[in-house]
């Protein structure tokens, strides 16, 4: 039977939540600097920031792989 090290895989699920948030950034980090478009980039940058703040409170509080997996941010890989 494999056993999975939950602190390990908390690790690889925030490195990878962290990397689908700098993606949703990256467009916004442009607009932010656009002045018609400044307000609204961050705006939408505080919902990122609170969506993920409550992703990662999600992610420490899993206590099996099965939950911090449906947790992973579409697209990312683990190993």
């Amino acid at each position: 039977m494999i056993t999975v090290n939950m602190v390990a895989a908390k690790v690889i699920a925030h490195e990878a939540r962290r990397v689908s948030r700098d993606a949703a950034f990256a467009p916004l980090d442009i607009k932010s600097t656009i002045p018609a478009e400044s307000v609204q980039a961050e705006a939408d940058r505080a919902v990122i920031r609170t969506t993920d703040a409550a992703l990662q409170i999600s992610m420490d509080a899993a206590v099996d792989v099965d939950t911090l997996k449906q947790l992973m941010p579409q697209g990312a890989y683990y190993v």
